[in-house]
């Protein structure tokens, strides 16, 4: 098994894993919250659906997984906030482990991990330009972030299933 501090984001849209058609889940961990959004079943559009508060007993990780029985997924996204050098600091280790915790609890639902950098930086502007005060942004920004982080995922998973060119336009192929 892969170490915790060495886990990479899954790539969308991989033809070994992706379950097809199907609404998703988008989550962001956040160390009080944790923002949802939920996709369509044809994964083309995410909508938000709920900010859960964590707690130390484990029933944020229950309700997550209610909610993947009630919208009935075919797949979780969970951010992975690492660094701009592409590292693993205590966010992301802290986003492996819900993610882990959450797999054991609707296996075999699989619980991927997306690159999420900079998604609360754009969900809170996209906020203040919708004209939400900074003292609003706090109940919403938690499933801003979960719909920035799962729309990107299926931006990628549609460009990637379109072919290279597409997911060059997507942003998901660099060079290396």
């Amino acid at each position: 098994m892969v170490s915790v501090q060495h886990r990479l984001p899954d790539r969308p849209g991989d033809p070994h894993h992706d379950p097809g058609r199907g609404r998703r889940l988008g989550i962001d961990v956040g160390s009080v919250r944790i923002g949802v959004a939920v996709s369509d079943p044809d994964g083309i559009l995410a909508t938000p659906v709920e900010t859960v508060r964590r707690d130390r007993t484990g029933r944020h990780v229950r309700r997550l997984a209610q909610l993947t029985a009630e919208l009935e997924v075919v797949e979780v996204v969970v951010g992975l906030p690492r660094t701009l050098a592409a590292r693993t600091g205590p966010s992301a280790v802290d986003a492996i482990e819900l993610a882990e915790a959450l797999g054991r609890r609707i296996a075999p639902t699989p619980v991927r991990l997306a690159d999420e950098r900079l998604t609360t930086v754009s969900a809170q502007r996209s906020l203040r330009s919708a004209g939400v005060r900074a003292k609003e942004q706090r109940a919403v920004i938690d499933q801003a972030a979960a719909v920035a982080i799962l729309q990107s995922w299926l931006d990628q998973r549609r460009a990637a299933a379109a072919g290279p060119e597409s997911a060059c336009a997507a942003g998901d192929i660099t060079d290396g």
